[in-house]
């Protein structure tokens, strides 16, 4: 077998092997609607002051990124973001949530909501950690 070992991945590359797996999975998912969600704070002139960003999926919340700027940091407005997100996604009909976050970032912001961590990547890149948290809705 010959194989091709680089560091030069082309978008092509990636489109081509995105839109293969994509068609097997698209072949056994159940749910193959999940639908982008967003919470944003903005300034007059708008811009983003805090925002998440994640998707639900069938029976799921996917939190991809939470960020509040340093100003409006430890004044609640993470926490109201994220049980609007939560809102949202029961209203969507999930029943779990999922968060992945770095131990620099806000392990115990999340398992202060309720996340329950269900493993951790060790030397993650290099000497940090990278934790994994769900929640039951």
């Amino acid at each position: 077998m010959d194989l091709k070992i680089t560091d030069q991945v082309t978008p092509k590359d990636t489109e081509e092997i995105f839109q293969n797996l994509l068609e097997y999975n698209l072949a056994r998912i159940e749910d193959r609607n999940p639908r982008k969600l967003g919470v944003f704070r903005e300034d007059a002139s708008g811009r983003k002051l805090a925002g998440l960003i994640g998707e639900t999926h069938g029976r799921w919340l996917s939190v991809q990124y939470l960020w509040v700027d340093e100003a409006l940091r430890r004044s609640g407005v993470g926490s109201a973001f994220l049980r609007r997100a939560e809102e949202e996604a029961r209203a969507r009909g999930c029943r779990y949530a999922f968060v992945d976050t770095f131990d620099f970032q806000a392990p115990e912001f999340y398992r202060g909501h309720g996340y329950r961590e269900v493993f951790t990547l060790e030397e993650y890149p290099v000497t940090g950690k990278r934790h994994y948290y769900t929640k039951e809705l």
